[in-house]
């Protein structure tokens, strides 16, 4: 049994590797994209913007590759791409089809101009590495402090316009009707997307990012409608997730990302099969919600 869990990589070290500081970093910013995670993975979710998230991280790739041209923090070019790039989805398609067709076509633009950036640059092999898989075991202190910020920030925004956010989720006609500025929350929606979607690429990369921003509010989802018992059961997901995953990644000194993406992917498809065999209609009843909606 030794010689096998030797050869998988086994370190008899690992717990005195979780007090080292690397991963202290790793797990205070691996809990703070759980929490911003949960908080607006209701919204990812009830909203159908798991493509624009997925596509939002591809959008970041460029940013961050330009960066490293420009010499300058790659985690700088991701969000400022994220951002602008969130603010052109949301501009250029109001309705759930139009947004498809634009974010397809800004992620498009952005892959190109990525893998244009990639090529001029001499030092961008482990960035593009970083960003396409992520690197949550060389997160510094800044980048800890900027992660606390972007969720700090998400929280007062959601705090403010949660209430109508979720009527213009919900029931976007009802909400029109009521005079609640469906188009401009849809931006701001998407603005706080691309600041998780940059916290998250640094966690589980661009490849990976649906465990920690979809994986967990849609399991939650099985488990509660209420939004504030989604949110945080997502957070708990997510920090079992980021835990689970980064102590299995000292045992076996492998990188935290694809074991983090392990953990949630289990914890939904447990959930899974106790949901369904509990309540056999959930899937009808949740198909027969978004016909109407």
């Amino acid at each position: 049994m030794g010689g096998l869990l030797a050869s998988a990589g086994w370190q008899s070290n690992w717990a005195s590797v979780l007090g080292e500081s690397f991963m202290r970093n790793a797990f205070a910013a691996g809990a703070l994209v759980a929490v911003a995670a949960g908080l607006l993975g209701y919204f990812v979710v009830v909203r159908q913007g798991e493509f624009a998230a997925h596509a939002l991280g591809h959008i970041g790739f460029p940013g961050a590759t330009g960066a490293v041209l420009l010499g300058i923090s790659p985690l700088i070019g991701l969000g400022a791409f994220c951002v602008v790039g969130a603010v052109v989805i949301g501009l250029l398609g109001s309705r759930a089809n139009e947004r498809a067709t634009a974010t397809g076509t800004v992620l498009a633009l952005a892959t190109g101009l990525g893998i244009l950036f990639a090529s001029l640059a001499t030092r961008t092999t482990s960035t593009v590495t970083n960003v396409l898989f992520g690197n949550l075991l060389a997160v510094t202190t800044a980048q800890i402090l900027v992660f606390a910020g972007f969720t700090v920030l998400l929280a007062l925004v959601l705090a403010v316009v949660g209430r109508p956010l979720m009527l213009a989720s919900v029931a976007p006609e009802v909400a029109e009707a009521k005079g609640v500025p469906v188009r401009a929350l849809g931006i701001v929606f998407l603005v706080l997307m691309g600041l998780l979607v940059t916290m998250a690429v640094q966690a589980v990369g661009t490849l990976l990012l649906f465990a920690l921003v979809v994986t967990p509010p849609a399991t939650a989802l099985r488990l509660t409608a209420r939004p504030s018992r989604v949110a945080l059961t997502s957070i708990l997901i997510g920090l079992v997730a980021v835990g689970a995953g980064l102590t299995l990644s000292a045992m076996f000194n492998l990188p935290p990302s694809s074991f983090i993406v392990g953990v949630s992917f289990l914890v939904w498809a447990i959930t899974l099969a106790a949901t369904r065999s509990r309540f056999p209609s959930v899937e009808v009843a949740h198909d027969h919600d978004h016909h109407h909606c």
